[in-house]
């Protein structure tokens, strides 16, 4: 069973940005903020270089994942959805899914990327294994 539910993919594909929380070697928490989409059953990311939250990923696969909703609840808490789970980081692709993300983020109407022959990069894919926060995915 999918813990992409249709209101979690919703809020993952309504183009608002995502804070992704990856571990430092000491443990201290790294967060950045970065531009999601869902592709099947994982949560995806695009990256052109290997950042240091790729690399703290390579290391320990532990994420966690952030990003404001829209709705409220009757007592005016504003929705958000947390995601927990493990990640993989996979070469290539970080192109074409950015221009995918471009449409969403900036609007269909976006130019490509004003970088000329971006490199390969990286993928970084979400394998969710817990899910909350505030909004119809609340358990």
């Amino acid at each position: 069973m999918t813990l992409l539910t249709d209101a979690v993919r919703a809020a993952l594909t309504a183009g608002r940005l995502a804070h992704l929380v990856t571990l430092n070697p000491d443990g201290s928490p790294q967060i950045t903020l970065v531009w999601v989409g869902v592709d099947g059953d994982e949560i995806v990311t695009a990256h052109l270089g290997l950042y240091k939250k790729l690399r703290n990923l390579q290391r320990d696969p532990r994420v966690a994942l952030s990003i404001e909703a829209a709705g409220s609840e009757s007592g005016g808490l504003e929705h958000y959805l947390v995601v927990h789970g493990h990640a993989k980081v996979t070469e290539g692709g970080a192109p074409e899914l950015l221009e995918k993300l471009t449409k969403i983020y900036l609007g269909p109407d976006a130019p490509p990327s004003p970088i000329p022959n971006p490199p390969p990069g990286y993928v970084l894919r979400i394998t969710p294994e817990r899910v909350g926060g505030i909004g119809p995915w609340k358990p």
